[in-house]
């Protein structure tokens, strides 16, 4: 099994990539697959189960939404965020949906699209897609999961415990931190040194490189349509949008709410993953970097390296990528991405801990201290619960991404001020994240049952 940068970064639509591109994916999946199948224009009904998480929060996070543009045949990557309301409309309001646009089915939301508070058998973010004939038989019946990070799967896949199908031979493969170690060793190459021979696997290098451009590109722009977007967010909480006014402040468009206190590159830091997390809220452009309840991290450690490191370039952009989503892949292996199989250690957690080890690396990090900077990011982010209120990407994971970025920066600074020893590694903290994931009660677990989600109701 091999993963590449871009399964890591993907580019769709907020807010969430376990609940809303998963399931936009999966969606899509399904109809190509009966299409393929000859039922296609057999289909008389069709009912979508879903479980879990996606049963608990899939109302604030989108997953209808997500499950009936899928079933027309939009894929997250490519759907213009601007069209989705009246698509929404159309279906809702013709009381059908059209298969890939091409096959029209009558659907009422309310009968066949169900929300279930039980788990299927392999994660807690699981789906079932049903669709019957003339005669009320049934035609086909798929389960699928989304495991975290935009990532889909098959029952079948998911029992065999495997994220994919792609057998792809790698030049170095690894599974493990001290196997990235070793390998940068042996072979005098860089993290992202490594990642980039891997990725020729797939593509050519200059494809690689363009791409890698072409997502930083759209990160660039997540941000920059953050910093002049105003209003609420929606989802009927009336959270407002900050980025915006914290933006004319800090460029001096408007006077500073305090301003004995002096402007520092924190704060830009700051409105950057702001930006970036208040787009996702609302359902923007965003990359998932690895998922979006985290897209803000990644971005805004990006734009620090971009404005406020010296000899910052776009080579420095594609190294730090490539670095960031070897990374991930070692929790995408040995842990997960999902909070709602590990809390949001699995999200804000890794995000961090992936921007430190990437910012370490092209600020001219040994690949010591790049293990060492991502293993600080994580360290600091154990035991951090998904308890989103009210089933929304808003509160509190918004500020969560400008913390996780903050705490990023901190952690490549202390590992770039040491040698590369340090007494916890890389492995064992992403294996302590695991655990303490296993542990953790299910209510914590992006259900909104737990933590911040009731406790601010009850107030």
């Amino acid at each position: 099994m091999a993963i590449s940068v871009f399964d890591i970064f993907k580019i769709g639509i907020g807010p969430s990539s376990s609940h809303t591109v998963g399931p936009m994916r999966a969606a899509m999946t399904f109809v190509n697959n009966l299409e393929q199948r000859g039922f296609i224009d057999e289909v008389q009904r069709l009912r979508i189960e879903l479980f879990g998480s996606l049963g608990a929060t899939g109302k604030g996070h989108g997953t209808d939404k997500a499950i009936l543009l899928g079933l027309e045949g939009e894929a997250p990557d490519l759907i213009d965020p601007a069209i989705i309301p009246q698509r929404l409309a159309t279906i809702r309001e013709s009381g059908a949906v059209r298969l890939l646009q091409r096959y029209p089915v009558a659907f009422n939301e309310k009968a066949d699209l169900l929300f279930q508070r039980k788990v299927l058998p392999y994660h807690s973010n699981g789906m079932r897609f049903s669709v019957f004939g003339a005669n009320g038989s049934e035609l086909l019946q798929s389960d699928y999961y989304s495991v975290g990070g935009g990532f889909v799967v098959t029952d079948a896949a998911a029992a065999a415990d495997r994220l994919s199908n792609d057998d792809t031979c790698l030049p170095y493969p690894f599974k493990t931190g001290a196997a990235i170690l070793k390998l940068c060793a042996t072979h005098n190459k860089s993290i992202s040194d490594l990642m980039l021979s891997n990725e020729k696997a797939w593509l050519g290098e200059e494809e690689i490189r363009q791409k890698l451009l072409n997502i930083w590109q759209v990160m660039q722009a997540c941000v920059e349509r953050g910093l002049h977007e105003e209003g609420v967010m929606p989802g009927g909480m009336k959270v407002r949008r900050r980025a915006a006014n914290l933006y004319r402040q800090l460029s001096g468009e408007i006077p500073r709410q305090t301003p004995s206190m002096p402007v520092g590159t924190m704060e830009w830091v700051n409105l950057f993953a702001l930006a970036v997390s208040e787009e996702n809220a609302s359902g923007g452009r965003v990359v998932t970097a690895p998922t979006n309840g985290a897209a803000g991290i990644i971005p805004a450690v990006l734009h620090y390296y971009w404005r406020f490191c010296d000899g910052a370039n776009e080579e420095g952009v594609i190294r730090f990528l490539l670095t960031a989503a070897a990374i991930a892949i070692l929790y995408k292996e040995n842990a997960s991405l999902s909070g709602a199989e590990v809390g949001c250690q699995g999200e804000v957690g890794v995000a961090c801990s992936m921007a430190a080890g990437a910012l370490a690396e092209v600020l001219g990090g040994t690949p010591e201290q790049v293990e060492n900077a991502a293993e600080i990011g994580m360290e600091h982010n154990l035991g951090l619960t998904c308890d989103p209120v009210g089933g929304l990407v808003q509160v509190p994971c918004i500020e969560r991404n400008a913390m996780g970025s903050v705490k990023a920066i901190n952690a490549a600074r202390i590992a770039l001020r040491g040698d590369g020893k340090h007494f916890v590694s890389l492995d064992k903290v992403i294996k302590t994240m695991r655990e303490t994931g296993a542990d953790m009660k299910t209510k914590y677990k992006e259900t909104s049952r737990g933590g911040l989600a009731v406790n601010l109701i009850e107030c």
